[in-house]
């Protein structure tokens, strides 16, 4: 250490969360700048960032010094939290922090925040120097409030624990009371021989950054910037000050400088990266290379078995099994590995054992005949020219890599079985973070810096809701945003602030699927991370760093499908079994079903895995896939490189011969290539074809070959310059002209890069086969099984609603008598919509509903379901969303007469449940009510109007499910119109069509050339039709286009090439009332006598006069015996047509006896 004048001890990252502005790589680089030798991360409570810190300063040349910042409790304080930071003088003081940091965060919050106790320090000094914190040390603390004796209490236990290892700490910030209690320190440090050390608590890294950091701590803290209650704990000193800055400072005290020099010469902690560490797998008496060879040699003829049933097909193929199983257990053994597959095939038979569904592998794992023997994967990598070598490469040595996909009800079920058998002290998932993404750090920081919700929500709107959205991304996507930036000074401050802001680390949490096992407690390797009660640890090191720092990571990943998959098949078999049929076995389907890719070929592929999207469709559409190998091609396919090369339309032509098949093109292609690229009509589609290509042309090695793949991804010259060099050699020694090879290796070099792993294609392709077999042959339940899973998403619902009807499946309203929570399917084949879809109705209610039925049988009416489920549990508001989504249907006349009788049933049942309380009983002791005389009779009401019984299914349902509110305008619909929209066709440029209906999606987007636009959709039950509104008419139209509306458009009308429907350019739109302004010549009324006595005429004033100011006559025909008369009501009496207008009416006078005239 070169003669360095001042060491940081003392500085935070952003991964402290609650403060700390830079991150780890800036700090870092600052550090080396100022020719800093040695450096110290000690982030509030944790060492999430020491992975990358370790790694970062070695890389700059400087000394990691390893250790945290803690908040302490103590008796002696009470409820007073106090700070100490301690670093790692060596490993065992590393392990002592890790051990430490986990204590903090297991035992749960302590006023808001991971907390250790003091009397903790003593059970883990060993290897451990402590700084005292300064003015929020214990012994600043009480330094600071005068009590002497507190004080040397305080320092006889660190005097104790850490003798030679304890300094009182100065800092010069300019906060409050910091230099009365430095002079206090050096006083005491005199008096007691203590050492001091200067620190400066750095938090950013130039002054520049404090009103940024202030603001990040604001986010964090629920405060206004200019709230007076927002503590005020920082200074803008507290930067990475110079060596030079630092030594100025604390100049009268120079051996508070000399001491973080020396400080750094104590720490001396190596942290082990780079190596791996399995736990054992019990394997009895044998090795894990013998026990992993057994078992997949007996797995294997499993396997054999199933895929060739004859005996003879059998022994013919057999030898390329055994050869290629033989190749793949030497390469995993000498790797090290077979732990790791043993491991991930325990797991994987136990869910499968206990009715866990698991997905057929995904990712590069797939290629691995091993794994396919072992099952952990269900596609036979032979059949599908899967590479091992992809996975498991024996030239560059990684650890393998399965990702397992469970069911996502159940995949926590797996990891308690892992946490069991490993032992839970050495099982945890994965920490992941969260950082202040583009959208949310403007409203934050708009929030913080006190501007009107409106102006934040104006600004945030504009940036996309895309994943991986930045602001300059968002900049170069919505012109309005530049524009407002330079036109508006508040707008640029808002902006500039969240630029500095974006991607700092904001929270913590759980990964989705990573698990580690470690070999002895995960505590040995990294600290656990907890949520505010202590539960649920995570490492502290997130999927990357943990796997640097020794830990190997299994994924146990849930996916959505496989538990769609199991529901269907939970409502299949069962009914197949009362059919007396056999069950269906999803993973034994067979793969060329016909009638299934007949629904691929026809796109109708809403809610299959992966091809439901609008673009996959139009993919199909063009492709017309009609085998599994088509399908792993659509999974490859579908993607922004392929789609925006030509590699697609070069795909779809050559397989429908109208491009000619070349191996790989047609100036430049050898036969040899034809079995590789036959499965894709030429084309270089997957990663293992590239590995194909090297090792076929010019003799590469798999592994070898896969060295080459990843080399043509990164693209770096030298190294490419060596791959060509090594690739012309090879292929000549081959006998393959060199200038050919050159040119195949060009075009090799091209296609890599969007080359697709196939092994995950195929393994996703297979789960999407599925979806499609089952949608094919079992439609009810399948779409049943889809909706439950989306029952939380009523947009989604609506979809699967709409693509239930075109399939021709009914789905009725969900039924206390014969549905369940879920969506279900009943013995007429409907699709019974699922309880627990409504909304407003939880798990309690349903469960209490769900418990009387199981009980006693079907409910008689409402009076029955009041007295028999559990009133306690389904309270007046719960029985009305009830009522309103049309579950009680078959309880009761109407839902009108439903609802005015429930507080009288509830009532009734009140009583009923009183009386059996108090066991009152007549003189032969039974029971005076039971209850059928509780039963009354339903309140004599009216049915809702259409309107209103609608709106309920929609409040509580998301939709309109039994009826559709286009239905009470279409008779006049058809004055203002050329048809129903089932009944339009394509018309000319010239010709304006006029069509009508329910707008049921509306969106505004911005074209490339920076035109705004709108699009909305149609829908009047017959049919539906795409709206576009172009720039002009959509400044015009713009306040119409909403969703729910009824609209009235015209337009030019043309053929939709990607729906095969019919699309609209409008030019004009109108809303229903405005319809009717321009088309209706009168709203006419019938009268008779016999309605009219003196409220008559006050009544229909008071209709009449809100609606008045319009231009539509009232016209009424007034008939008495004998005579009729006809007479229009003065100018002064025009009204506009509204809904509200004729709904009032028709209640006065009667639905037929109010008309909308035409003529």
């Amino acid at each position: 250490m070169a003669d360095p004048r001042f060491i940081h001890l003392r500085v935070h990252s952003d991964f402290s969360m609650v403060d700390g502005l830079q991150k780890i790589g800036p700090i870092v680089s600052a550090a080396a700048a100022n020719n800093m030798p040695a450096l110290a991360l000690t982030d509030q409570m944790n060492m999430c960032g020491l992975v990358r810190f370790y790694g970062s300063a070695h890389g700059k040349g400087i000394k990691p010094l390893v250790g945290a910042d803690f908040w302490v409790q103590s008796d002696e304080l009470g409820d007073e939290q106090f700070r100490l930071t301690l670093l790692a003088m060596d490993n065992d003081g590393y392990q002592n922090i890790t051990l430490l940091i986990s204590r903090g965060y297991q035992r749960g919050h302590v006023q808001g925040r991971p907390v250790i106790d003091k009397a903790w320090l003593g059970e883990h000094a060993k290897g451990v120097i402590v700084l005292s914190g300064g003015r929020e040390g214990d012994v600043g603390k009480f330094l600071l409030k005068g009590n002497r004796q507190m004080v040397e209490h305080c320092l006889a236990f660190y005097q104790t624990h850490f003798p030679d290892a304890y300094y009182l700490e100065l800092l010069r910030t300019g906060r409050p009371d910091e230099e009365v209690y430095l002079h206090m320190a050096v006083a005491i440090a005199t008096e007691f021989e203590l050492p001091v050390v200067a620190t400066n608590e750095v938090v950013f890294l130039t002054a520049d950054d404090f009103d940024a950091h202030e603001i990040r701590v604001a986010i964090h803290d629920g405060y206004t910037l200019m709230d007076k209650r927002r503590p005020r704990r920082y200074s803008p000193q507290q930067y990475l000050r110079s060596q030079e800055e630092m030594a100025e400072l604390f100049a009268d005290i120079p051996e508070a400088l000399e001491n973080t020099v020396e400080i750094a010469k104590r720490c001396n902690v190596t942290v082990r990266l780079g190596e791996y560490f399995l736990p054992n797998f019990p394997t009895g008496d044998m090795t894990t290379e013998d026990f992993l060879v057994m078992k997949s040699k007996e797995g294997l003829e499993e396997r054999l078995e199933f895929l060739f049933p004859d005996p003879a097909v059998r022994a013919e193929r057999r030898p390329e099994y055994d050869e290629r199983l033989d190749i793949e257990l030497k390469v995993i053994n000498q790797m090290g590995f077979p732990g790791y597959f043993l491991i991930v095939m325990e797991f994987i038979q136990w869910s499968k054992d206990n009715g866990i569904p698991v997905g057929p592998g995904r990712g590069s794992g797939a290629g691995s005949l091993v794994a396919y023997a072992l099952k952990i994967t269900d596609l036979d990598p032979l059949e599908f020219d899967l590479l091992f070598e992809r996975f498991l490469n024996p030239e560059r040595v990684s650890m393998p890599d399965f990702d397992v996909d469970f069911c996502m009800d159940r995949r926590d079920e797996v990891i308690d079985h892992v946490s069991e058998m490993y032992g839970r002290e050495a099982v945890s998932q994965i920490i992941t973070f969260g950082s202040m993404a583009a959208k949310a750090v403007v409203r934050d920081v708009g929030r913080v810096l006190g501007h009107a919700y409106g102006f934040v929500d104006r600004i945030s709107k504009l940036i996309p809701p895309d994943p991986g959205m930045t602001l300059a991304k968002a900049f170069e996507a919505e012109p309005k945003l530049p524009e407002l930036y330079e036109q508006d000074e508040e707008v640029k401050d808002l902006i500039d602030m969240a630029r500095r802001l974006e991607g700092v680390v904001r929270n913590a949490g759980k990964h989705a699927g990573g698990v580690v096992i470690a070999p002895t407690k995960i505590t040995d390797f990294a600290p656990l991370y907890c949520d505010d009660e202590g539960h649920h640890p995570v490492t502290q090191f997130d999927k990357n760093d943990v796997e640097y720092a020794g830990l190997v990571k299994f994924d146990f990943l849930g996916l959505r499908t496989l538990t769609i998959i199991d529901w269907a098949l939970g409502m299949i078999n069962p009914r197949l079994a009362k059919e007396g049929k056999p069950p269906v076995d999803i993973a034994a389907i067979p793969i060329d079903d016909k009638k299934s890719f007949a629904l691929l070929q026809r796109f109708e592929t809403t809610a299959v895995f992966q091809l439901e999207s609008r673009g996959m469709k139009d993919l199909i559409k063009r492709l017309q896939p009609d085998c599994f190998e088509d399908m792993i091609a659509l999974v490859a396919l579908f993607r922004p490189g392929p789609l925006q090369s030509g590699m697609v339309d070069n795909f779809i032509e050559r397989k429908h011969g109208k491009e000619a098949i070349s191996y790989p093109d047609e100036k430049w292609q050898h036969e040899s290539l034809k079995p590789i690229l036959e499965p894709t009509y030429g084309i270089i589609l997957y990663q293992e074809q590239v590995m194909q290509i090297a090792q076929t042309l010019a003799g590469y090695t798999l592994g070898g070959a896969d060295m080459l793949r990843r080399a043509m991804g990164k693209k770096k010259p030298e190294e490419m310059a060596k791959q060509r060099a090594g690739f012309e050699e090879g292929a000549v020694k081959n006998g393959v002209d060199g200038e050919l090879a050159m040119k195949i290796f060009d075009l090799v070099e091209k296609f890599a890069g969007y080359g697709f792993n196939k092994s995950h294609s195929a393994a996703y392709a297979l789960v999407s086969y599925q979806t499609l077999w089952l949608k094919t042959h079992f439609p009810a339940e399948f779409m049943a099984a889809v909706m439950t899973a989306d029952m939380d998403n009523t947009d989604k619902i609506v979809t699967l609603v709409d693509e239930c009807q075109r399939m021709g499946l009914t789905v009725i309203p969900p039924d206390v008598n014969t549905g369940r929570y879920r969506f279900s399917v009943n013995e007429d084949g409907h699709i019974v919509y699922g309880i627990g879809a409504v909304k407003g109705v939880g798990e309690g209610p349903i469960e209490a509903i769900l418990d009387a039925r199981d009980r006693d049988g079907p409910f008689r009416d409402l009076f029955d379901f009041c007295n028999r489920v559990d009133i306690k549990k389904l309270n007046k508001r719960v029985m009305e969303k009830l009522i309103l989504s049309g579950a009680m249907d078959r309880l009761g006349p109407h839902r009108a007469a439903l609802m005015a009788t429930l507080e009288e049933a509830m009532r009734a049942a009140e009583q009923h449940a009183k009386a059996q309380a108090v066991g009152q009983v007549d003189m032969f002791g039974v029971l005076t009510e039971e209850i059928d005389d509780v039963k009354k009779a339903f309140a004599n009401v009216p049915h809702w109007p259409d309107k209103v019984w609608l709106e309920g299914e929609r409040e509580t349902l998301g939709l309109y499910l039994t009826g559709h509110p286009i239905n009470q305008y279409s008779s006049e619909l058809r004055r203002y119109t050329s048809g129903r929209l089932c009944d339009l066709h394509p018309t000319s440029r010239d010709t304006v069509t006029t069509a009508a209906g329910l707008v049921i999606a509306a969106r505004s987007m911005v074209t490339k050339r920076g035109n705004k636009m709108g699009i909305f959709t149609l829908d009047d039950r017959s049919g539906r039709l795409d709206v576009t509104l172009f720039s002009e008419a959509l400044e015009k139209y713009e306040e119409l286009m909403q969703k729910d509306r009824i609209l009235v458009v015209s337009g030019q009308v043309s053929f939709d090439d990607f729906s095969g429907g019919l699309k609209m350019s409008a030019r004009e739109l109108l809303d229903i009332n405005d319809a009717r302004e321009r088309f209706a010549r009168a709203i006419r009324i019938s009268l008779d006598e016999q309605r009219i006595d003196e409220r008559f005429f006050p009544r229909l004033c008071e209709i009449l006069e809100p609606a008045r100011a319009g231009v539509c006559p009232v016209q009424v025909n007034y008939r008495r015996p004998g005579s009729r008369v006809r007479l229009t009501l003065g100018t002064e009496w025009r009204v506009t047509p509204t809904d509200q207008l004729i709904d009032d009416l028709r209640v006065l006078l009667g639905r037929e006896r109010v008309e909308l005239v035409f003529d």
